[in-house]
Parts: structure tokens; C-alpha cells; sequence
């Protein structure tokens, strides 16, 4: 049985709180998630730092791995790849994440993030899957 993933759940994501990343879907191997632009996010060129897409495409792909995870399994980033297109200044962006790949032990994903209709990033990720030791 896949775990339950609650978007708004307070306490649930802190670093997530913190940029001010919400999920709108997760389920079934896909995740939607958005970040208002905000002044506090910009590098000092004035765009949205690069870090911080990097985490929305993370997150966004271990909401999407973990909403076809069994009740004692959890998940961890091996490695994302990422392809930044064009800068972000203002407004909100909107990354969608799907699991391309799931065997027993690894995951492959893909992210892609927008500002409206214009591509500003591209990710691949790997995740590992492991099993929830009993205390």
C-alpha cells in the first residue's frame, strides 16, 4: 500500500516551509509543486538562486518517488542533474515530476520547471529506495 502524502501538512517538510515551496498533487508516481518568487530567494543579480530550484526539483521528486513507496520504505537523493534555461526575477514557478523508472532499490525521475509557459530548468534524478529498520 502506497504511503499517504498530505500537501499542506504543516511540519511536515520544514526546509520545504522555509523557501516556501507547496505541493498542489502527489500521487501515483507524480508530484506538482510551487514557489512564489520571492526577494528573500534572489542572488545578488537579483534572479532567484539557483539553489533554490535545485531543492524544488529534490523535493519535488522524492514527493513524487514517495507517493509509490510502501508503508516501510523510505527514499534518499543519490544524484540530480540539472539544466537551468533562463533567469526567474519575479513571479511564481511550477515544477512536475514523474518517476520514469522504479526497480526494488533505485528510482529514476524527471523534473521539469516552468515560469507560465516558458522551460526554466530540466532535471534527472536518482533516488535510493531502502527499507525502514525496525528499533
Amino acid at each position: 500500500m502506497a504511503k499517504k502524502f498530505i500537501p499542506k501538512s504543516a511540519g511536515f517538510h520544514p526546509f520545504g516551509e522555509l523557501i516556501g515551496l507547496n505541493f498542489s498533487k502527489c500521487e501515483n508516481g507524480y508530484s506538482k509543486c510551487e514557489l512564489e518568487v520571492r526577494e528573500k530567494l534572489l542572488n545578488p543579480h537579483k534572479m532567484l538562486h539557483g539553489g533554490i530550484i535545485y531543492s524544488m526539483v529534490d523535493t519535488g521528486m522524492g514527493g513524487a518517488l514517495y507517493s509509490i513507496l510502501n508503508a516501510k520504505e523510505l527514499c534518499a537523493t543519490i544524484e540530480v542533474k540539472i539544466n537551468y534555461f533562463i533567469p526567474v526575477s519575479v513571479g511564481t514557478i511550477v515544477c512536475e515530476t514523474k518517476v520514469i523508472h522504479k526497480s526494488k532499490k533505485i528510482a529514476a525521475l524527471e523534473s521539469e520547471v516552468k515560469s507560465g509557459e516558458h522551460l526554466v530548468a530540466k532535471a534527472m534524478g536518482t533516488f535510493s529506495i531502502f527499507n525502514v529498520k525496525a528499533k
